[in-house]
């Protein structure tokens, strides 16, 4: 794995996220009919909350962020992007791994939704969200807190 950290996001990180979302999430909005070039950017830009957001760093770099919001009864996973170099290596594994064991000691269930026919929605499977409900786009996935 490579030499990674975790830390707080400012709002300087708002276009290096909104770049990242393209690139990682075009091939499944292609696929879905649904890519849009500024729309994919304005969609993170519009939701983007720093204080929310944590960026992952590989060697000094930017190469990831996630953000884990909270609402009403339960956190919201959103904006849970690694440079596609990354993924496979075990950094998202490792950072969601750290968000979930948060979320188990506050007791809170967590909330998401990925693409329809992401590979993503099989790294959200293995640790235990499970779907609540889906449309021709989006599947929404929810964890209850471990024990």
């Amino acid at each position: 794995m490579a030499d990674w950290r975790i830390r707080p996001a400012s709002p300087a990180d708002v276009e290096p996220a909104a770049d990242l979302r393209a690139v990682v999430l075009r091939a499944d909005l292609q696929r879905l009919g649904r890519y849009d070039e500024q729309r994919v950017r304005q969609r993170l830009r519009d939701g983007f909350a720093p204080e929310h957001t944590s960026v992952i760093e590989v060697d000094g770099a930017f190469a990831g962020c996630v953000a884990l919001r909270p609402a009403a009864n339960a956190h919201w996973l959103e904006h849970f992007y690694l440079a596609p170099h990354l993924q496979g290596s075990g950094i998202g594994t490792a950072v969601l791994r750290g968000l979930l064991e948060q979320c188990d000691r506050e007791g809170t269930p967590v909330r998401l939704n990925v693409l329809q026919g992401s590979a993503a929605r099989r790294l959200y499977e293995r640790h235990a969200f499970t779907v609540e409900t889906e449309d021709p786009v989006d599947v929404y996935m929810v964890r209850t807190p471990a024990r």
